[in-house]
C-alpha cells in the first residue's frame, strides 16, 4: 500500500522529480549525436536551420526558466513540475514523429517550454522536502544528476542513432517520463511560496529570447557572414539585452528579478555560472571536434570515449554536498576551478595527431570530470544557499538561465571555432589553452561566494 504523501522519503521525492530533470538536461546534448542524421534525412534543408533543432530548445529554455520557476511557487510546485513533464513527453512525441525539419523545430519549442516548467519546480519540491541540513547533499547531487545527463548525452544517442534512427532520441523520453509522471501524481506533496499569483512578463520574455538568439545567430554565422553583418547581429543582440536589464527594473512581474542579485554571493555565484556554463559547453564540442577530426573517431565511438569523465561527476558531488553543508560552496568552486583548468592544460600539453586514450585522454578526462562534479552542483547549490525558502523556484530559475545562456554563447562560439579551424593541432591547443583560463577565472569570480553555514 502507498503511503500517504505527507509521510514520504525525501529520497522518494528526490528520485521521481531526479528523472525528470535527468531526461530535461539529456535533451540539451542527445541532439548532437543526431545532428549528423538529420542531415541525411533533410538533404534539402541547410545546416543552419537544422542547428535550431538545437539551439531553439537551449534558449527557449533559458528564457522562460525564471517565469516558470515564479508560476511554480506562486501556482503550486507539484502542479507546475507535472504539467511540465506533460507537455515535455507529448512534445518529445512530436519530435518523434516530426514529419518535417520546421515540424522538429516547433517540437524542440514546446520540449523547451516543458522542460523550463519542470526544472525549477523539482528543486523546490526537493528543497522542501529535505530538511535544512541536508539540503546542501541534496541539491549538490540534484545538480550532479543533470550534470551527468548532459555529459552521458551524445554517447547514448550515438548508439539510439546507429540503433533506431534519429527519432529514437526523442521517443527514449516517453518510457521514463510516463513512469516519473504517473508516480508523481500519486507521491508528490504539493507547496506554495508566499507570493501572490502575477501575470508573466511577455514583453521581458520576448526580449531575453531576442537578445540571446541575435547574440548567439552573430556568433554562429561568423565564420560565414560577412564582418560587418556577424559584429551587427550580435550587437543587437546585446543591445536587446541591454534594454531587457533596464525593462526587468523595478517590476514586480519582471521575467528576471533584479532584487535577487542584491545578496553579493548570488551575484558571484552567477558571474561564475555563466563563465563555467560556457567553457564546459565549449569544451563539451571541442571534445568531438577533436576526436572526429585529429584522431578520426566515428560519431558514435566519440560518444563513449567521452563517458569515462561523468562517472567521476556522482561521488565527487556525493562528498562536495556533504563539505558544503559544514564549509560553504567557496572551497569546491575555487578548487574545481583549478582543476578544470588543469585537466585543459593536460590536453593542452599533452594530446598530439596520434591516438593516446590511455595514457593522455582517460587522465585529463578524468581530471575534468572530477572538475565538474565539484563546480556545476556547487554552482547550482550556493546560488539557492542565502534565499529564502519562498523564493527557491526563482532563484534556482534564474542561476539555471544564466548557465543555459552561458551554454548557448560557449556552444555558438565552439561552432564558430569549428567552421574556420579545420583539423589543425595548433587550433586545438590554443581552445584548450582559452578553457583553462575559463576556468582559472570561475575560480578568482568564486573566491567572493560566501555560503558558509551561519
Amino acid at each position: 500500500m502507498t503511503p500517504p504523501a505527507t509521510q514520504q522519503s525525501p529520497w522518494t521525492i528526490f528520485g521521481l522529480t531526479a528523472v525528470a530533470v535527468f531526461l530535461v538536461s539529456l535533451d540539451g546534448t542527445i541532439v548532437l549525436a543526431a545532428f549528423p542524421a538529420l542531415r541525411t534525412a533533410f538533404p534539402a534543408t541547410t545546416p543552419a536551420m537544422l542547428s535550431w533543432a538545437i539551439n531553439a530548445y537551449t534558449i527557449i529554455y533559458a528564457a522562460l526558466l525564471v517565469p516558470a520557476g515564479r508560476m511554480a511557487d506562486t501556482l503550486g510546485r507539484r502542479r507546475v513540475f507535472l504539467a511540465g513533464l506533460g507537455l515535455f513527453l507529448t512534445a518529445s512525441l512530436l519530435c518523434g514523429i516530426a514529419p518535417g525539419p520546421l515540424w522538429l523545430v516547433a517540437g524542440r519549442i514546446l520540449q523547451a517550454l516543458g522542460a523550463a516548467l519542470l526544472s525549477p519546480a523539482s528543486l523546490s519540491l526537493i528543497l522542501a522536502a529535505f530538511p535544512a541540513p541536508k539540503r546542501p547533499v541534496a541539491v549538490s547531487l540534484w545538480g550532479a544528476v543533470g550534470a551527468l545527463a548532459a555529459a552521458f548525452g551524445p554517447g547514448i544517442g550515438g548508439w539510439l542513432v546507429d540503433l533506431a534512427g534519429w527519432q529514437s532520441v526523442f521517443l527514449v523520453n516517453l518510457p521514463l517520463g510516463g513512469w516519473a509522471f504517473l508516480r508523481g501524481r500519486r507521491r508528490l506533496v504539493e507547496s506554495r511560496g508566499a507570493e501572490r499569483a502575477t501575470a508573466p512578463d511577455a514583453m521581458g520574455i520576448a526580449l531575453l529570447i531576442l537578445g540571446v538568439g541575435a547574440l548567439v545567430l552573430g556568433i554562429v554565422e561568423a565564420a560565414a557572414w560577412p564582418v560587418v553583418g556577424a559584429i551587427g547581429t550580435s550587437l543587437a543582440g546585446l543591445a536587446l539585452l541591454a534594454v531587457f536589464i533596464a525593462q526587468s527594473r523595478g517590476r514586480p512581474d519582471a521575467a528576471l528579478d533584479l532584487t535577487l542579485f542584491a545578496e553579493p554571493s548570488y551575484a558571484w555565484v552567477n558571474a561564475a555560472t555563466l563563465i563555467f556554463g560556457a567553457t564546459f559547453s565549449m569544451m563539451f564540442l571541442g571534445f568531438f571536434l577533436f576526436l572526429t577530426g585529429i584522431w578520426g573517431y566515428s560519431f558514435t565511438a566519440t560518444g563513449f570515449a567521452v563517458t569515462p569523465g561523468p562517472l567521476a561527476v556522482i561521488p565527487v558531488a556525493i562528498v562536495a554536498g556533504r563539505f558544503a553543508a559544514r564549509f560553504g560552496h567557496r572551497p569546491l568552486l575555487v578548487s574545481g576551478g583549478v582543476l578544470y583548468a588543469l585537466s585543459n592544460l593536460w590536453f593542452a600539453l599533452r594530446l598530439g595527431p596520434t591516438p593516446d586514450f590511455l595514457g593522455t585522454w582517460l587522465p585529463g578526462l578524468l581530471l575534468g570530470g572530477m572538475s565538474v562534479g565539484l563546480v556545476l552542483p556547487a554552482l547550482s547549490g550556493a546560488a539557492v544557499a542565502r534565499l529564502r525558502p519562498e523564493r527557491f523556484g526563482v532563484g534556482n530559475a534564474a542561476n539555471s538561465a544564466i548557465r543555459q545562456i552561458g551554454a548557448s554563447l560557449g556552444a555558438a562560439g565552439a561552432v564558430a571555432l569549428g567552421g574556420t579551424i579545420g583539423t589543425g593541432m595548433a587550433a586545438f591547443t590554443a581552445l584548450y589553452v582559452l578553457l583553462a583560463a575559463g576556468g582559472l577565472l570561475t575560480a578568482a569570480v568564486s573566491l567572493n561566494v560566501d555560503t558558509r553555514p551561519r
